[in-house]
This record gives C-alpha cells, sequence and structure tokens, in this order.
C-alpha cells in the first residue's frame, strides 16, 4: 500500500494506530529528522536536495547507447557527484531508460527516439548541482527544446 505525502496538509497530532511502512504526512515530518549530512538551508527553506525534471524535444541521439552513457557520465561529473552504477535497457522495437546511481541520488533518462523526446530526472543532495547538467545535456542531444523544473524535495518552510 502506497500513501503520497502532500505538502498542503495542515498538521496533525500523530497517529500511533496508523499501518506500519506509510509515508508520515508532511505536517508530521521533523525538520530535525532530516539528514544532518544533506539537509541544505537556502533563505529560511530547509531540504534535503534539488530534483530537476528535464524535458528534451527534438533531440538527437536518443537511441545511442554510447552516447547517453557518456552524456549521463559526463553529466555527473558536471554536477560534482558521484558514479556508483549506470545501467542502461534497451526496449524493442526502441527506446532507453538509462538510471545513473549516484552517491547524492540519480540520473536517469527516458527516450523515445520515435518522437525525438527525452525526460530526465536529476536528483542530489549535499554539494552537488544538478543544474551544472542542463548544458551537458544540451549539447549531448541538441535538442530543439528544453524545458527544467526545479522541486526542492524534503522542503519545508520554518
Amino acid at each position: 500500500m502506497q500513501q503520497s505525502v502532500n505538502s498542503q496538509t495542515t498538521p496533525k497530532e500523530s497517529e500511533p494506530d496508523k499501518e506500519p511502512g506509510l509515508l508520515p504526512e508532511a505536517s508530521q515530518v521533523d525538520q530535525k529528522d532530516l539528514p544532518g549530512a544533506h539537509r541544505i538551508d537556502q533563505n529560511g527553506l530547509r531540504y534535503v536536495g534539488k530534483h530537476l525534471m528535464i524535458d528534451l524535444w527534438e533531440a538527437k541521439g536518443l537511441d545511442d547507447e554510447e552516447l547517453i552513457a557518456r552524456a549521463l557520465r559526463d553529466a555527473v561529473t558536471a554536477c560534482g557527484a558521484t558514479l556508483l552504477e549506470l545501467t542502461i535497457h534497451r526496449f524493442k522495437p526502441q527506446g532507453l531508460t538509462a538510471v545513473a546511481i549516484l552517491s547524492e541520488s540519480h540520473l536517469s533518462i527516458h527516450c523515445w527516439p520515435e518522437k525525438g523526446y527525452a525526460a530526465v530526472d536529476v536528483f542530489t543532495c549535499g554539494d552537488a548541482e544538478p543544474a551544472r547538467a542542463v548544458p551537458v545535456l544540451r549539447e549531448a542531444f541538441l535538442p530543439g527544446s528544453l524545458q527544467v523544473v526545479e522541486q526542492k524535495r524534503g522542503a519545508r518552510a520554518d
């Protein structure tokens, strides 16, 4: 059973009879519970990491495993992150998904070469800078357009 975390919830008292393993509501997460080594404090906002969601349209090379592997490795380096593992899965008849597992979180790309579209996630915590992946991805895949949305994960204003 999954429970989504809704950041618009109002504070509630602890509910001890809830099923174990369910995610707490955002209002129940105490900021001191955030991992100190990965907590970011910026302009009164405390969060654990930055998550960029990047859409590449009219992109090239989305069926080229070597290009994708090189682009992900270069993006990880540009972010200042540490690559632990890189896995690429090819779909039939086309398409690729690649996931770079990082010490700081992950970077993934899901490619639809027949549409010239790729969805990229860059999630890092600590000192890594996910925005530095954007120029690397732009240079590697030469998209006609690129859209970036940033989400601060674990964010909560004091």
